[in-house]
């Protein structure tokens, strides 16, 4: 029979890239997620197609051996972990909390019934301190003593694949750029590293994660808020980008950010590896098929704008040890004008909300507003200097 892949969270990564991944590589895959429509369809049908679209055209792959529980289901969903080979979960940080009491549940029907069986999680979230973050929940709903460590093998992972805004009513369609790759943490694992093309084992971890966030996550963003502040009235990142002053601006942002993660992690990253990294990620971001909007790409601006993500972090660090952040600082004020709309044009209620609290503020109380600041470990006079630095810069 083949082996087990239990996917939490059948959502855009869960099913384009978690499940596909697993089901081409000879697993049989049980999708666990709360959309009840979804997981009848998953259950009705067994199969669904992820459409892989880029610049030389659409391949569309079946991802077969599928099967869905929903989470009211809890003594199969106990079974299925008990049984499983591996797991994957993609649900976001938010909702850890609430599946945490049953997912520790049923490792604990694994652990009674199979205790020299330890359980590896991918960890498909993208979440600083995935690990310990999710190990201090479960552990609150483990049995006293049960031994977490040695026995759930917890897997950061660094999800680079982008995925668009999927249409709700053909769920078993979904369209995604070609790209595959799905980098885990190589000190994660409690069992052997399965032998699975597109898992790519890597250490140190961190400093993957700091990758995607200061050159991918920072580039995507910067993509959005150039992109808009020089086009506003263009939707896609891919047309953004055809402007050769946008694309330019952008990878002298990726470049300045990537010189930053050579001096934290010499020993890990080269500058030609970096280099060409920036190089195809650009040309991901260019994928007119895959119709990526700047909207999508740019909302959320109070998480995007934090203190510990993918702009505020890297000008902290390079503040921090004396190196150049001002193209980075552009993508910075540019992200305190965007106003992109969904198709309808309507901007995301949260994002306006949040603009409205800086509208009256003077630039440093807006700068450190803007950063969370005040939910930061750090000193409150390093806020001060970068907010005074912005006014070299813009």
């Amino acid at each position: 029979m083949k082996p087990l892949f239990v996917q939490w969270g059948a959502g855009n990564i869960g099913r384009s890239f978690i499940g596909q991944v697993f089901s081409r590589n000879g697993y049989r895959v049980v999708f666990i997620d709360i959309d009840e429509k979804l997981v009848e369809t998953l259950n009705a049908h067994k199969r669904y197609v992820v459409e892989a679209v880029s610049r030389d055209g659409a391949e569309r792959l079946q991802v077969d051996s599928v099967s869905a529980l929903h989470v009211s289901h809890t003594a199969e969903i106990a079974d299925a972990i008990a049984e499983a080979d591996l797991m994957g979960v993609s649900v976001g940080k938010n909702a850890w909390p609430g599946i945490a009491p049953q997912l520790a549940h049923a490792i604990a029907h694994r652990h009674s019934s199979r205790p020299d069986n330890p359980i590896d999680i991918i960890l498909a979230e993208n979440i600083h301190n995935g690990a310990a973050f999710t190990s201090s929940l479960l552990s609150s709903h483990l049995p006293k003593g049960f031994p977490l460590d040695s026995y759930i093998g917890l897997v950061e992972a660094s999800i680079g694949k982008m995925v668009p805004i999927q249409k709700a009513s053909t769920p078993l369609l979904l369209r995604s750029e070609p790209y595959n790759e799905l980098i885990v943490d190589k000190k994660g694992f409690r069992n052997a590293i399965p032998d699975v093309k597109d898992l790519h084992p890597v250490e140190p971890m961190q400093a993957y994660m700091d990758r995607k966030l200061f050159i991918h996550n920072l580039g995507h963003a910067a993509s959005a808020y150039l992109g808009y502040l020089a086009h506003p009235d263009q939707p896609l990142v891919a047309q953004v980008l055809e402007d050769p002053k946008v694309f330019t601006h952008v990878r002298k942002t990726m470049i300045q950010s990537m010189e930053v993660l050579l001096h934290l992690y010499p020993n890990v990253f080269t500058r030609q590896a970096l280099e060409r990294h920036i190089d195809d990620l650009l040309l991901r971001f260019g994928n007119r098929a895959l119709g990526d909007t700047v909207f999508r790409v740019g909302r959320d601006l109070r998480r995007k704008l934090r203190f510990d993500d993918r702009i505020m972090g890297i000008i902290i660090h390079a503040q921090q040890i004396g190196m150049a952040w001002d193209r980075i600082g552009h993508v910075y004020l540019a992200a305190l004008s965007f106003t992109a709309g969904d198709t309808d044009g309507k901007q995301l209620l949260a994002d306006q909300a949040f603009l409205k609290e800086l509208e009256n503020l003077q630039r440093p109380d807006m700068i450190c507003h803007a950063a969370g600041w005040n939910d930061a470990d750090l000193p409150e006079d390093l806020c001060r200097t970068i907010s005074q630095a912005f006014d070299l810069i813009g």
